[in-house]
């Protein structure tokens, strides 16, 4: 509740001194407050903070990323966490690979653009864009083949949005493209920050998930998500119990995933923004 009270804090204040500001501070406080509004969401999905389900949904019913209503992601992350299926592009709705099959019939350009997504530059530069057209494209297609199961799901994005932007531009006059430019798409690109390295395409089930040791600052913005081997073993689990029982049982987790250990986010950031972090082509099925 104190996350949630510091994300909304933050946001109101920063959106309400907007014009006050300069670019360069509002830029990386609005990605942080909109990435960790994000991580919140992934608490939300996970039964968090309070027993009561429609609580937690309001806790986060404000979309300030815009793009992703929460039932759609809840749906797609709860189905994320099938293990067995995890990194496999025909049953993990997260997956980033491609089959062997759709390789084949890809192009030049095709397999450049999907080796370009694989840095993590162009993983926040277009990564966002990426996810956007998926969802559109995949909610297209139920329309048209006649299921309206997500009507409610958009209906109540829609009103989450309209709050957000009522509040942004409406109140506080920012303009629709600087909010999407200096929040929502910012705020979408830090958070795939975190799910850049956190699975990986191996034989065993249980070398899939990562751990990343960060510093303080980045594990309070994905609320020690990059413990996501231990999150995955124990997705039960909130977020401010997720480090004592990593210290407890490191060893352990590390042996139990192979040793998958990655010492930060800044060691992302050297060894991968401009170098491609392994192959966009899923070959274990």
């Amino acid at each position: 509740m104190a996350v949630a009270g510091a994300i909304y804090g933050g946001f109101g204040l920063v959106t309400w001194f907007y014009a006050a500001l300069p670019w360069w501070l509002v830029l990386p406080l609005g990605a942080y407050l909109v990435a960790w509004h994000g991580a919140l969401q992934h608490e939300v999905v996970h039964g968090h903070p309070t027993p009561w389900p429609w609580v937690n949904e309001l806790l986060v019913f404000p979309s300030l990323w815009l793009w992703l209503p929460f039932r759609l992601y809840r749906e797609t992350h709860l189905a994320h966490h099938n293990d067995v299926a995890l990194t496999d592009p025909d049953e993990d709705p997260e997956s980033n690979y491609v089959t062997p099959q759709d390789w084949a019939r890809r192009g030049p350009l095709s397999r450049a653009w999907l080796w370009l997504l694989c840095t993590l530059a162009g993983r926040l530069a277009f990564m966002p864009l990426v996810s956007v057209w998926r969802v559109a494209s995949s909610e297209i297609r139920r329309v048209a083949a006649g299921d309206r199961g997500h009507q409610k799901t958009w209906a109540l994005h829609a009103l989450g949005c309209a709050l957000v932007l009522g509040w942004a531009v409406g109140i506080c006059g920012i303009p629709v493209l600087e909010y999407l430019v200096f929040f929502a798409y910012s705020g979408a690109a830090l958070n795939l920050v975190r799910s850049f390295l956190e699975h990986q395409a191996r034989r065993e089930v249980r070398e899939r998930t990562a751990i990343v040791e960060s510093g303080p600052i980045m594990s309070l913005l994905f609320l020690n998500n990059n413990l996501h081997t231990l999150h995955h073993l124990e997705p039960g689990t909130p977020w401010y119990r997720l480090p004592g029982r990593y210290r407890e049982y490191r060893e352990a987790i590390l042996e139990h995933n192979g040793g998958y250990l990655l010492p930060g986010y800044r060691w992302i950031f050297l060894h991968y923004l401009f170098r491609p972090k392994e192959s966009p082509v899923h070959r274990l099925g």
